[in-house]
Order: structure tokens, then sequence, then C-alpha cells
């Protein structure tokens, strides 16, 4: 973890919550660098991304949610809110935790934690695919899903898609628990899921992945089991 950005319009809340995580970068030994916005548009006009950003739901301009979707998939959205009912609101864009406030020292601590350990386990982990002789590693944080037809898969990622021949089934055995077979011909990479609509998972790309009819209700309760562990 390098960076983490705080958005918050209450002047109070943003002055302890960055002093909340200076806390924590002190006690980890971390050099990360932090910086905060009193708006979504600040955050919006600062170039680079962020590790992780603190962003709480409702700012005046901008939301949270819209703002979260912006910033797309590769920042960690912990969501910071007064009222727990917009959870859900959560689930859509994809955050990975929902502190509510006040927040305690301990709880953001907690959900630094368990981002710095996503972090650590999506940078390393990769997947290899041997294509025309050539061997290639791909890092799984940046799969989105992967899908076949005639023997031939393609593994869409944020980079672009990798085709080469094999079976679903094969692949599934290489990835983790993050990948959701949602139906028999397609994985999804659940951290890019922001909803579901009838028959299909919404990527935050805007990408539908169909989601076969008896799979719909597991997929949907892993989600929502997901999110449950997520909110403090």
């Amino acid at each position: 973890m390098n960076s983490i950005a705080i958005c918050e319009d209450d002047s109070f809340t943003l002055e302890k919550l960055e002093e909340m995580a200076r806390c924590y970068v002190r006690s980890k030994g971390l050099h990360a660098a932090i910086r905060t916005f009193a708006s979504g548009e600040e955050l919006m006009q600062e170039p680079g991304e962020y590790d992780v950003v603190l962003l709480d739901l409702k700012l005046p301009g901008i939301d949270g949610v819209e703002l979260a979707k912006k910033l797309g998939g590769r920042s960690r959205i912990i969501f910071v809110t007064a009222y727990k009912e917009y959870a859900l609101d959560a689930f859509d864009v994809g955050a990975v935790h929902y502190l509510v406030k006040p927040v305690a020292k301990e709880q953001l601590f907690l959900a630094l934690d368990r981002v710095r350990e996503r972090l650590g386990k999506t940078e390393k982990e990769t997947l290899g695919i041997l294509k025309n002789g050539v061997y290639e590693r791909i890092l799984l944080r940046d799969i989105l899903y992967c899908e076949v037809f005639d023997h031939q898969l393609c593994v869409h990622t944020q980079n672009g898609c990798y085709e080469y021949f094999g079976t679903l089934d094969v692949l599934e055995e290489k990835l983790d628990g993050r990948f959701f077979r949602c139906h028999r011909s397609f994985l999804v990479n659940t951290e890019y899921v922001v909803r579901q609509e009838k028959g299909a998972a919404v990527l935050i790309s805007g990408e539908k992945v169909p989601v076969s009819r008896r799979r719909q209700k597991e997929f949907r309760q892993s989600m929502l089991d997901f999110l449950k562990d997520e909110i403090f």
C-alpha cells in the first residue's frame, strides 16, 4: 500500500480520518502518501491513482457512488457514511469495505489490514498462458472475465484479450476464490462486478457477462455474503 486518498466534505471527519490513517501507516511501518480532498471534483482533478480511497458516500456535487465508478477498478474503495442502509449502493460499485460513522480507529485499521492483504495477494498471483510457443504471465487482478467457445479460451483483461486453446474446467482450477463460474462458458472476477441484472453480471467496465438461470441465486448470494462481511 503506497498511497491513500481521503475524500470527505465534513472538515472534522476529514481531519479525524487523516489522523487515524497516518497513525495506521506509522504503526505498520509503511511509507504511504496520504492526500485529502473536500469534494469529488477535487479528487478527480488530481492526476494518478491511489491504492485506497476512503470515500464519503454522500458528497455535494458528484457523489461517492458516481465518483467510485469514474475511479474504475484500480483503487480499492472504502465507503464512509452515516447511513447503513446505503450498503447496497456500495455493493453496486464494487466497494471493498463500508464503514459507518463515527468510525472507530479499530474499524479503520481492520479495513486497511484487509485491503493490504488483498493488495498483497492480487499483486503476486498470476496465471501462466502458453500461446503459440510463447509463455506469458497475467496478473489475476487484471482479469475481468474468461469465456470459452469452440475449445478456444479468451481471457479478458484490463489490457486486452488473451486467446489460446484449452478448457474452462482446467482454467477454473488455476484461479482463486474471487472467480465465480456464472455460466458453463463463463468465469467472472467478482471484484469487478458492480451489479446483477436478470441473466447477467454487469462489470465496472460496463460489459455484461451471462449468468445462467440455475446459478443466478447462488451468484447473488455469494455477492451479498461478500458485502455483509465487509460492513463494520
